[in-house]
């Protein structure tokens, strides 16, 4: 068995004296795990930074054994995030929550590409915040909890749209909330795709899609705690504000 990709890594650890597991994401074959023979040596070990777009061949005797990975650079990004503690913060916040969430060798390629043109705005951090919380929409919906923000789940109307339906992830209005108003969950316009935000407003934004990725994403899948990477970026983001 054997293809070939390019991907992102996104974990490397050291495997035996001179090996390494490597995990990626690439568009056709999603998330992935092999061994690279020599990882641990001067040639190959600066190539396994997280975040590294990698040209990649994989062969193995079986399709079910963990096979091993031939790789080749395509671009860094590491030296754009060690730069910058928020970009660094992003980049395993956004490498974290991939292998938290994708099945192995399940292939999402629109989420790929969205992945890979997040992380090329690395070194736009006056972009990136944003782009990254559309991300974070993206993956609630290629996980099966898109939210509904287009209307009213109570009343049907358009307009007023203010909260979230912490159960339904659908949006309410300041009308159809009423007196439970305290039990949901805010809806500032960049949710809804209104265009740029002030910080403050992304980072309402994300205590909502934190909430969903939270409970009900991690929730689903065996109740493990959501890597704390994603906490640890939105503090740094915070700090900013």
């Amino acid at each position: 068995m054997e293809w070939r990709d390019q991907g992102i890594l996104l974990s490397a650890r050291r495997h035996g004296e001179t090996s390494a597991i490597i995990e990626v994401f690439t568009p056709a074959h999603g998330r992935h795990a092999g061994v690279v023979r020599g990882g641990t040596s001067r040639k190959i070990a600066p190539i396994l930074q997280p975040g590294a777009q990698l040209d990649l061949a994989w062969r193995a005797r079986l399709e079910d054994h963990i096979g091993a990975f031939s790789v080749e650079p395509v671009r860094s990004r590491a030296a754009v995030a060690m730069g910058d503690r928020l970009a660094l913060a992003g980049l395993n916040a956004v490498t974290s929550l991939i292998s938290f969430c994708l099945p192995e060798r399940e292939a999402h390629p629109p989420l790929y590409r969205r992945t890979e043109v997040l992380l090329d705005l690395l070194d736009r951090m006056d972009l990136w915040p944003l782009a990254y919380l559309r991300w974070e929409l993206d993956l609630l919906e290629e996980m099966g909890y898109a939210l509904d923000l287009t209307r009213c789940a109570v009343t049907g109307a358009t307009e007023g749209l203010c909260f979230v339906s912490p159960k339904s992830g659908r949006a309410v209005s300041a009308a159809g909330a009423g007196e439970w108003a305290d039990r949901l969950l805010p809806l500032p316009d960049v949710l809804r795709g209104a265009g740029d935000a002030a910080d403050a407003e992304i980072a309402v934004a994300f205590k909502t899609t934190g909430y969903f990725l939270e409970l009900h994403l991690a929730g689903d899948l065996g109740g493990k705690p959501l890597p704390e990477a994603r906490a640890r970026f939105v503090e740094a983001f915070s700090r900013r504000l």
